[in-house]
């Protein structure tokens, strides 16, 4: 249990620890930005006023543009004009370094480099802004801004379809550049520096971007944040149970070695060199279950999440990582371990080595006020017997249901987070969209261009962007959802229920609205992404959305807040497998939900892992508590059979007190679960909303587990009362 508990809390953990110290490592090399200021006029009187801020330590101009290369599928490459690169600098792989004087290299993402097979020394064309341009490939890498990199239309990433480029600004066809994006490291908080950007600038910029807001930064942050929630709160279980576990353990050493303990006692040796010898049986074990637990753990669990993850995270090294936490929490085991074995065997040196020698007297059970009721007399003997025997053992009973408590609750937690899982996928795939094909409109594109495309495929036009959304207490970045009068998205409440939104109407989701602080008839201020105009607008309605946090209204609605209604997809009922000389790309709801099933591949690994040692978890605690239970009982069962009570009789008497023990367990697990549940949602991230859920299938699954083992652990034990030796259990020390 020792090894079981930091094995699982040093694997897990130095799988998380080594996300944040990689991608750390990643981003203090590449000198990622503090924030990114968008602006359509970055000239240098701009960059005199960002500087004077105060706070300002460096800043580097970049332009930004979408453009598409000269392959078949006519993948999108974000291009990025460098002014020096040293903030956000690009990380090589292969071939030469960076170079601002040279005009006629670029240097390309690597992930991109490797889906089209493409090297060091060949040509790629980029058309972009009515602009062509042919360059070298100079050199291959990453950037920290693209550890997470996926297209508007679906949530992983496709390496044959999208990628980046980075090139001196001096490639860029034209002598002036127009530089729309302004990197900035910055000392303080960033709220500070937001601060003071928004009252001292106000109107001479269109955004700003915050670190932790960044689209990638924030969604490998939120992955970090899930794996590190999980190796803080399941370990714990399994560490606790493993200090009860270890306690009865010691307490049946000590009830079985009594006389020995006399013996020794008599023969005069010290009472603390035998308690030595038996606090020295606990830490040894522990603390060589938490060696191999150091050792292994970090060695072999990363290595199963790394594979998945690093086919939708883009990091130079996947390495696991150390913390000193592991030690201290071996540490700790080995600590409590010498404690919980100087409580099991403390009792017994206030004892005369007389009465040491000789058997533990049996515990005495007083009558009760349920003893002296008339339905007491009622009872079997079977539950008479029981009650009793649970009052003589309290400290049995009550470790009994504790360990049942925790397999139940790891168990309902696992199992929890499955169903929503799967919950999540339904209800994002099927309850709320109900297309079969998503085409994604090119920028470029005419009004009567894309209405020719809806009518010819029978579709509905939508519009999505990011957008900035502040309210009194709290500023986040979100998602703008404009529907035109279609039925192929719903919004919906959380209980899947569709929820109508008036032409008239805007609509917050519960999550952003929690984090807003905000609720129906509050004013909150917003704008998209790239425009400096801000609207106050009053919200109508609260929806709940699994996957998007943002607002929703409809085209009306939009215009009359004297924004422009632009659409950026088509969704249809229809398959399309054809191109369109105006869509950029389609997506079938197949691509989706596979796109989906790859991103949350290693969640779905992490879960497996947990119910996997929940249910070794059942075993050996239950496994442990029979054998001292059928220990602590042996001379009253031998007493029974002599008694003339039948094996099979007996077999169900202790099969009777375990049934009570674990549906008390049981019953207590179930919310215990749903708490550690609720706290593993709630670390999901910004992005992410589903609430806390416990099936009757998740119930049901758990307690044919916890039950089945225990039945099965109790049969086990029963099966000596064949071959008890009455004799043997029954005479005295003599």
């Amino acid at each position: 249990m020792a090894f079981l508990g930091v094995f699982v809390f040093a694997g897990v953990g130095g799988e998380s620890e080594g996300l944040e110290a990689n991608s750390n490592d990643y981003y203090s090399s590449t000198n990622l930005a503090d924030g990114w200021i968008y602006s359509a006029n970055l000239d240098r009187g701009f960059l005199d006023e960002v500087y004077t801020l105060g706070p300002t330590t460096e800043m580097e101009r970049q332009l930004v543009v979408d453009s598409v290369a000269n392959f078949s599928n006519d993948p999108e490459i974000t291009l990025h004009f460098v002014e020096n690169n040293t903030i956000s600098k690009f990380y090589l792989i292969k071939g030469e370094p960076l170079n601002i004087s040279d005009s006629d290299g670029v240097w390309l993402d690597k992930s991109f480099a490797d889906a089209k097979n493409i090297k060091v020394g060949d040509n790629i064309t980029f058309e972009f802004n009515g602009f062509k341009i042919e360059k070298e490939i100079k050199g291959i890498g990453y950037s920290p801004e693209y550890v997470y990199h996926a297209s508007k239309s679906s949530v992983i990433p496709d390496f044959s379809k999208l990628g980046f480029a980075y090139m001196s600004y001096k490639a860029f066809p034209s002598e002036i550049v127009p530089y729309n994006v302004l990197n900035v490291k910055f000392d303080g908080t960033a709220e500070t520096f937001s601060s003071l950007l928004s009252e001292k600038m106000d109107g001479k910029y269109n955004s700003f971007v915050e670190r932790s807001e960044h689209t990638s930064v924030s969604q490998f942050s939120e992955e970090m944040d899930q794996h590190q929630m999980m190796a803080g709160i399941f370990p714990v279980v399994f560490i606790l149970i493993a200090m009860l576990i270890l306690l009865t353990t010691m307490t049946r050493i000590i009830t079985h070695q009594r006389t020995q303990i006399g013996i020794l006692k008599a023969c005069g040796f010290r009472d603390i060199s035998i308690m030595f010898h038996y606090v020295s049986y606990g830490f040894w074990l522990v603390l060589a279950g938490s060696i191999l637990g150091l050792i292994i753990g970090p060695l072999t669990l990363p290595k199963l999440f790394y594979p998945s993850m690093s086919a939708t995270y883009i990091l130079p090294s996947w390495k696991p990582a150390w913390s000193m936490d592991f030690f201290y929490v071996a540490l700790a085991m080995i600590m409590m371990s010498i404690l919980v074995s100087y409580y099991a065997v403390k009792s017994i040196f206030n004892e005369k080595p007389a009465d040491t020698i000789k058997p533990k007297a049996p515990k005495v059970s007083s009558s009760g006020m349920i003893e002296k009721l008339g339905l007491w007399n009622r009872l079997s003997f079977n539950t008479r017997w029981n009650y009793r025997d649970t009052k003589r053992n309290k400290f049995r009973a009550l470790m009994t249901i504790i360990g049942v408590i925790g397999c139940t609750a790891l168990l309902v937690s696992a199992f929890g987070m499955y169903d929503g899982m799967n919950d999540l996928k339904e209800w994002e795939f099927n309850q709320i969209n109900h297309y079969d094909s998503k085409l994604v409109i090119d920028e470029e594109a005419s009004i009567s261009e894309i209405d020719n495309v809806a009518k010819e495929v029978n579709g509905d036009k939508i519009m999505e962007n990011s957008i900035e959304i502040e309210s009194d207490s709290a500023k986040k970045s979100g998602s703008l959802l404009v529907l035109n009068h279609t039925d192929l998205v719903t919004p919906t409440d959380y209980d899947w229920n569709k929820i109508k939104i008036e032409d008239d109407e805007i609509s917050i989701s519960q999550k952003m609205a929690d984090m807003l602080d905000v609720g129906v008839g509050d004013t909150v201020k917003w704008h998209i992404m790239g425009s400096d105009k801000w609207v106050k607008t009053k919200i109508n309605k609260i929806h709940a959305d699994p996957t998007s946090q943002g607002l929703i209204m409809s085209s009306d609605k939009l215009e009359e807040l004297d924004l422009n209604y632009t659409p950026t997809g088509i969704v249809t009922t229809e398959h399309i497998d054809r191109n369109y000389s105006t869509i950029k790309t389609t997506n079938s709801m197949n691509d989706m939900t596979s796109s989906w099933d790859e991103l949350t591949e290693a969640m779905w690994l992490l879960i497996y892992i947990l119910i996997f040692f929940a249910s070794l978890l059942a075993v050996v605690v239950l496994y442990n508590l029979g054998l001292l239970s059928f220990t602590e009982i042996e001379r009253e069962i031998a007493t029974l059979k002599v008694l003339g009570f039948k094996t099979g009789a007996l077999r169900k008497l202790l099969l009777t007190q375990n049934l009570w023990f674990t549906t008390i367990g049981f019953l207590l697990g179930i919310p215990v679960g749903y708490y550690i549940l609720k706290v593993m949602w709630e670390s999901s991230g910004d992005s992410f909303y589903i609430l806390p859920s416990i099936s009757l299938t998740n119930i049901i699954l758990t307690a044919a587990i916890t039950f089945s083992l225990s039945i099965f652990v109790n049969l086990m034990f029963s099966r000596k009362i064949k071959k008890l030796d009455m004799v043997e259990s029954l005479k005295s020390s003599e």
